[in-house]
């Protein structure tokens, strides 16, 4: 297959991705695999679920990305009592100066180029659908009228793994188009040292437009033109089979534990992702360590336990890591 990402934009890749990661980086600190993710998935036009226990900084550094990139950005707290039209936006009756009334549509707070749903379990599931048309087709639709939403379009809704009353688990469709799942763990004592250094004194560092949506645009473009061979995606797919329990390719730990593996969707986000992260690492093909570096993130929502792994708690990480480490990278 033809090289098809020159040396120049392989360098300038690398330059812009770090340069937009050291800005995020002076506010929040220790999350740097989080935050490398983050931006991966904006390249890659997905979504992010963040989940953590609160404190951790969930919010902050969506807010930091906004103000690392010059787009714009909304926020959604969302509540039992919110409905769809919150988030969409509704048609209401108009009256111009001659006392004519007409029907006006009002944007909701998706008409943005970054969408911070915060504590996203929290709505009802007809409130969180309506996110899906938006998150996938990039458009939203109220009546009989369609709305282009403008690119690049990110979700990053948070979630709290602890928070149980009140609370609403997203339907595995929706869990489907979030492109990765990241979890912040707690931060170790060091890190919270140096939050406690920028965060408890009169001024906190200020943080500086690196991206437009042209440049990202751009970024997306080159990403999207990595090459990758036949051998590294067969790898891709074998992992995945490997999670679905009734295929021949299936691990023996999903055959036990798993009621669900990752769908088609989940190959796709491991091959977008790979194609960044080789970037990242200055290779201009796709390795198979790229391909197995998104595995964990990308396919960890997308599989269902069964009844047996929920009774046993068990860690969809710990069943991931096993595929991992026993799908061979050359397929039979």
């Amino acid at each position: 297959m033809a090289n098809t990402v020159t040396d120049r934009q392989l360098d300038a890749f690398h330059t812009e991705f770090r340069k937009v990661h050291d800005e995020i980086s002076k506010v929040i600190v220790g999350y740097g695999d989080v935050i490398d993710y983050i931006l991966i998935t904006l390249l890659a036009r997905g979504h992010v679920l963040l989940e953590g226990v609160p404190g951790l900084g969930k919010t902050k550094l969506v807010q930091t990305l906004s103000a690392a990139l010059d787009l714009k950005s909304s926020r959604v707290q969302f509540t039992p009592d919110l409905m769809p039209a919150d988030i969409v936006g509704t048609t209401v009756v108009q009256e111009n100066e001659a006392g004519e009334k007409f029907l006006d549509f009002q944007p909701g707070p998706i008409f943005a180029n970054i969408i911070l749903g915060d504590e996203i379990n929290r709505a009802t599931p007809k409130t969180q659908s309506a996110l899906l048309e938006a998150m996938q087709e990039k458009q939203v639709t109220v009546g009989k009228q369609t709305y282009k939403l403008e690119e690049p379009f990110i979700v990053l809704a948070t979630l709290n793994p602890i928070e149980l009353e009140a609370t609403y688990p997203l339907p595995e469709a929706q869990l489907d188009r979030f492109f990765v799942k990241l979890r912040m763990e707690y931060p170790d004592a060091d890190s919270i040292h140096t939050i406690l250094d920028r965060t408890t004194y009169l001024d906190e560092p200020a943080i500086e437009h690196v991206w437009n949506g042209p440049k990202i645009l751009e970024l997306r473009a080159t990403a999207l033109a990595v090459p990758i061979s036949t051998a590294a995606q067969d790898y891709a797919i074998r992992l995945v089979m490997a999670t679905q329990p009734s295929t021949p390719l299936a691990h023996p730990m999903a055959k036990r534990y798993l009621r669900y593996g990752a769908s088609p969707r989940g190959v796709q986000a491991i091959i977008v992702g790979a194609k960044v992260r080789s970037l990242l690492e200055k290779r201009d093909e796709v390795s198979y360590e790229d391909v197995r570096s998104v595995v964990l993130p990308a396919l960890r929502h997308r599989v269902i336990l069964n009844f047996e792994g929920e009774a046993e708690r068990v860690d969809p990480d710990v069943i991931l890591k096993d595929i991992i480490q026993e799908v061979p990278e050359k397929g039979k």
